[in-house]
C-alpha cells in the first residue's frame, strides 16, 4: 500500500522525518517495501517565463519560443503545444533531465534546422496527470528560475507490505494510528460533520441476503456538479499509484486508502426501483467498471435494481450505473460484506481489486455511519448538492470481544520486561480498552486478535522488537547427532556438484499454468489442480521441473544473456495409484543457448546439444551413487522431447533414472523460446541406494604408485550400433586393469564399408605393484578385442 507522507500527517501530528517514520514503520512489523521522493523525478525542470513566439521556419504546427530560465540569456526552444504563447509561466526540462513518463533525457538538439534547448512540458510528461493537449500554464506569480520540484512541494511516498491479519492498516489512518502508539506522533481525531437529511431518500433500500451482506447503508445528494477532484485529493491518489478519474469516483477512492473503508456511488438516473443486495441468478451477467463482463452463479453477492444486476457486491462496481460528468444526482453507498464470500466470489471470477483486498480480510464493521457521512461530507464540500435522509439496511456484526489477558505472559513468552503501566498505555493508544482485572476489550477494527498471545504481539512490537535479547536454544551435552536424512545428504550433495559443473540454481514455482501442465502430464495421469489458487497462472501442481526451468531461461534469454545453465532440485506432483498425491524428488538441468561464444580461434558461436545433456546426466547421477557403468541407453524420453535427439538412461527396461536430449519444436514454441534448448531430468527416488551405507562419506584419497597406461583402438560396427554399447564391453573386458575407456573419434567414407563405421576408443589401464610387461598388455588387449567381438565389432587393421 503507497500513501505519501502529506497524506499521512492529515492523519498524524509529527515532526519525524521520512526516515524516521520509515525505521519505524519496519520496527513495529509494517515492513517497508520503498520509500520514493517524486520530487527526485522533476530534477532539472524549472519554471520558465515565455518571453516571445515566432512560428518555426520550417513547419507549420511548431513555434520557436525565446524562454527565460532565470539564470543567463533566454533560451531557444521548440516546442509544438497550441497553447504556448509569448507571457505565460510553464515548466522547462533543461538539457540532462529525464523526462519521467517514458526515461527519455533531454539534450539539446535540432528540429527541423532550428536548435532547441529543451523541452516544455506536459502534465503527462511529467506524470502528473492526463493532460497532454498543452503544457502546463503555471501562475503570473510563479518565481522564474525556480525548480518546478521545489514549487510544487515535494512529498515523500511509503510503500508498505501489509500482511493479511492487518485489515485496520489498509488505509492510512490504521497507520497512523499504530505509529501513535509507538511514540512517533500524536493521532488527529476524526472530523466528521453529520449532514442532516433535507428530504427522505426516494429509492427503496433492503438487503435480501442478510448471509453475505448483513448490513446496506445509503443516502441521495442531489444537485452535484461531478468535475474534477481537487488538486490536494488528485495528488494524494496519484502518489498511492491512483488515477484521478472524476470528483465522485476520487472521493470514494480517497476514503477507501485513507480510511480503509470501501463505497460507492451511483448515478441516480441510471438506477430504475429499489436497490438491493441479493445472492446472483445462475448465468446472470453484469458488465464490470473494467469493461469485462462476468457470468455469475448463485454463490455470489450482487447489487441489483429492478432491471437488474449493477455491481458484483464488494469487488467492483457495473458499467452501466456509473457515474460520469453529466450525472447530478447521486446515490451514496456502504455496507458490510462476509469477508468468507467476498473470498470465494473473487477467486471464482478470478477478480481482484482494492475493494476485495479490504473486504475480503475485514473492514470495521462499526465504520459505517461514520463512513457515509464521511463520505457525504466530502461529496457536499467538493460536488455540492443536497444530502437525504440516511436509509439502513440490516445491522452489521458488531460481536463485542473481551479477552482474559495475565501481564505477566509479556515476559513469558515476549521475552522483554515490560511494567504493566506501560502494557496499559501502549493497548490504550491501539484502541484497546483494559479494565481493572485486565479484561481487554478488542475493537472493532481488529478482528485479528482472539486471544492473549495476540496482545502479547502488540504489547512487544510496540514497545520495540529490538528489545528483545538473543537467547540460544538449550543445548544438550555432547556431540549433537546428524539430523539431515539420506534423502537430504543426496540432495544437498548434488547440488555442490551442479554448481561446481558450471550451473546456476533456479528456484520456481510449484504451480503453473495448467496449458503448460498438460504439455508436461505423464500419460495416463491426471493432473493436480488446485480448488484455491493464488491465480489462474498457479492453478496446477508441476508434473515436471521443465516447465518452470523454461521461463525462467525465457526471462534471461529475453534480456540478453546468450547461454544459460540452470539446475534445479524440487519435486514433481502426480496421482499415485490410488488417486492419491505423490510427491518425486527430482532432479532438472536445463542448457539454452550459447555454450561458447564466437571467437577469432573458434568462429562460430557453438550451441548445446543432446550430448551435453546427457555428459550432465551421467556426471551428476554418478555424483548420486548411481551404477552409471551399468545404465542402457534407450528411448522413450518423451514426447516434450525431440524423438532423434533425445533418450533415457535405465537400469533395465522399466527402472528409468533419468531422460535428457533436445526439447522438441513444438515445445519450445509453446512456451516461447528460440532453441536449440537441451534439457535433463533426474528422477531422485529411481536411484537405488547402495547396501548398507548410510550416508556418502569417502574413503581417503591414494593417487596409484604407477603411471596410468594407454591404449587406441578402433573398431568397425555396424552404423546404427549405440557407442554406449561398446564402451560397456570395452570397460568390463578386464576390470582389475581398465578404469576408463572413451570414443574419440567416429568415422564413416573412404575404407568403410556401407552401413558400417569406424569407432575409435581410448583405453585407459591402471599397474597396480609393478609396471606392465608387453606380455600382460597383449593379454589385455586380447580381452578387449574378444570383449567388442561379442557386440559384432571387428579390430580395423
Amino acid at each position: 500500500m503507497k500513501f505519501s507522507l502529506n497524506w499521512l500527517k492529515t492523519y498524524l501530528e509529527t515532526d519525524a522525518t521520512a526516515e524516521d517514520i520509515a525505521a519505524k514503520l519496519n520496527a513495529i512489523g509494517l515492513e517497508l517495501e520503498g520509500l520514493d521522493d517524486p520530487a527526485e523525478k522533476l530534477d532539472g525542470f524549472r519554471i520558465a517565463h515565455v518571453l516571445t513566439a515566432a512560428p518555426h521556419p520550417d513547419a507549420d504546427r511548431l513555434q520557436v519560443l525565446s524562454v527565460d530560465t532565470g539564470e543567463g540569456d533566454p533560451l531557444q526552444v521548440v516546442c509544438g503545444a497550441p497553447n504556448a504563447r509569448a507571457g505565460m509561466k510553464g515548466v522547462l526540462g533543461l538539457p540532462g533531465a529525464v523526462v519521467p513518463t517514458n526515461d527519455m533525457k533531454l539534450r539539446k538538439s535540432a528540429i527541423r534546422g532550428v536548435e532547441s534547448n529543451g523541452m516544455m512540458c506536459s502534465a503527462r510528461e511529467l506524470d502528473l496527470g492526463e493532460d497532454h493537449d498543452g503544457i502546463i500554464e503555471l501562475p503570473e506569480d510563479a518565481p522564474t528560475g525556480t525548480p518546478f520540484a521545489q514549487y510544487r512541494g515535494s512529498s515523500p511516498v511509503f510503500d508498505v507490505a501489509i500482511t493479511p491479519n492487518r485489515p485496520d492498516c489498509m488505509g492510512v489512518y490504521g497507520v497512523a494510528r499504530d505509529l501513535a502508539a509507538a511514540g512517533l506522533g500524536t493521532l488527529k481525531p476524526l472530523e466528521i460533520a453529520q449532514a442532516p437529511g433535507a428530504f427522505a431518500c426516494p429509492v427503496e433500500i433492503r438487503t435480501d441476503d442478510a448471509e453475505g451482506c448483513p448490513a446496506f447503508y445509503a443516502r441521495v445528494i442531489r444537485g452535484v456538479k461531478n468535475g474534477v477532484s481537487p488538486e490536494w485529493m488528485q495528488d494524494a491518489l496519484r502518489d498511492a499509484g491512483q488515477r484521478p478519474i472524476s470528483a465522485l469516483v476520487d472521493i470514494t477512492n480517497y476514503l477507501m486508502l485513507g480510511l480503509g473503508r470501501p463505497a460507492h456511488v451511483y448515478d441516480l438516473a441510471k438506477l430504475s426501483g429499489a436497490v438491493v443486495p441479493r445472492r446472483a441468478r445462475d448465468g446472470e451477467e453484469v458488465q464490470a467498471l473494467n469493461e469485462k463482463t462476468y457470468r455469475l452463479d448463485s454463490s455470489m453477492t450482487v447489487i441489483a435494481d429492478d432491471a437488474g444486476v449493477h455491481d458484483i457486491a464488494g469487488i467492483m462496481g457495473g458499467e452501466h450505473s456509473g457515474v460520469s460528468e453529466g450525472t447530478s444526482d447521486v446515490l451514496l453507498e456502504i455496507a458490510y460484506f462476509n469477508p468468507e464470500q467476498i473470498g470465494v466470489t473473487g477467486r471464482t471470477l478470478g477478480l481482484a481489486s482494492d475493494s476485495r483486498t479490504r473486504f475480503e480480510r475485514g473492514v470495521d464493521p462499526a465504520f459505517l455511519d461514520d463512513g457515509l457521512d464521511l463520505l457525504t461530507q466530502l461529496v457536499l464540500e467538493i460536488c455540492g448538492g443536497e444530502a437525504s435522509e440516511v436509509v439502513r439496511a440490516g445491522a452489521a456484526p458488531l460481536d463485542t470481544k473481551t479477552v482474559a489477558f495475565d501481564p505477566t505472559l509479556v515476559s513469558r513468552l515476549g521475552g522483554v520486561e515490560v511494567s504493566e503501566s506501560e502494557q496499559r498505555a501502549i493497548l490504550a493508544r491501539l484502541g484497546f480498552s483494559v479494565d481493572e482485572d485486565w479484561q481487554v476489550g478488542v475493537p472493532t477494527w481488529r478482528p485479528d486478535v482472539e486471544g492473549a498471545a495476540d496482545l502479547v504481539e502488540e504489547v512487544v512490537r510496540i514497545y520495540g522488537l529490538d528489545k528483545v535479547a538473543s537467547v540460544p536454544l538449550p543445548r544438550v551435552p555432547g556431540v549433537a547427532r546428524p539430523t539431515a536424512t539420506q534423502q537430504q545428504q543426496l540432495e544437498r550433495r548434488l547440488r555442490r556438484a551442479a554448481a561446481a559443473r558450471g550451473l546456476h540454481e533456479a528456484l520456481t514455482w510449484s504451480f503453473i499454468p495448467v496449458s503448460e501442465a498438460e504439455h508436461f502430464a505423464v500419460e495416463g495421469q491426471a493432473l493436480w489442480l488446485l480448488d484455491n489458487p493464488i491465480s489462474e497462472d498457479m492453478k496446477a501442481m508441476r508434473p515436471s521441473l521443465l516447465p518452470g526451468m523454461l521461463a525462467a531461461a525465457k526471462r534471461n534469454l529475453d534480456r540478453g544473456a546468450a547461454g544459460i545453465s540452470l539446475f534445479e532440485i524440487g519435486r514433481r506432483y502426480l496421482r499415485g495409484k490410488s488417486g492419491e498425491s505423490d510427491e518425486r524428488a527430482t532432479l532438472g538441468v536445463l542448457l539454452a543457448g550459447e555454450k561458447t561464444p564466437r571467437s577469432w580461434a573458434g568462429g562460430k558461436a557453438v550451441p548445446f546439444d543432446a550430448f551435453d545433456a546427457k555428459a550432465q546426466a551421467m556426471a551428476l547421477l554418478a555424483e548420486a551413487g548411481a551404477p552409471v557403468e551399468k545404465l542402457q541407453v534407450m528411448g522413450g524420453a518423451g514426447s516434450q522431447f525431440h524423438p532423434g535427439q533425445s533418450a533415457t538412461l535405465r537400469l533395465g527396461p522399466k527402472n528409468v533414472l533419468a531422460r535428457f536430449g533436445a526439447l522438441h519444436p513444438k515445445t519450445l514454441e509453446a512456451f516461447d523460446v528460440e532453441g536449440p534448448v537441451v534439457a535433463v531430468e533426474i528422477f531422485l527416488d529411481a536411484i537405488p541406494a547402495k547396501k548398507g551405507a548410510a550416508d556418502f562419506a569417502r574413503s581417503a584419497y591414494a593417487p596409484p604408485a604407477l603411471q596410468s597406461v594407454m591404449r587406441d583402438f578402433a573398431f568397425l560396427v555396424d552404423a546404427a550400433m549405440p557407442a554406449g554399447d561398446l564402451l560397456r564391453s570395452v570397460k568390463g573386458a578386464d576390470k582389475a586393469n581398465i578404469v576408463d575407456a572413451r570414443i574419440f573419434d567416429d568415422f564413416r567414407g573412404a575404407g568403410v564399408a556401407e552401413g558400417k563405421k569406424s569407432l575409435a576408443v581410448e583405453v585407459t589401464l591402471q599397474p597396480g605393484d609393478a609396471s606392465y610387461t608387453e606380455e600382460q598388455l597383449k593379454a589385455i588387449s586380447d580381452k578387449i578385442v574378444q570383449a567388442a567381438a561379442k557386440q559384432g565389432a571387428e579390430l580395423r587393421g
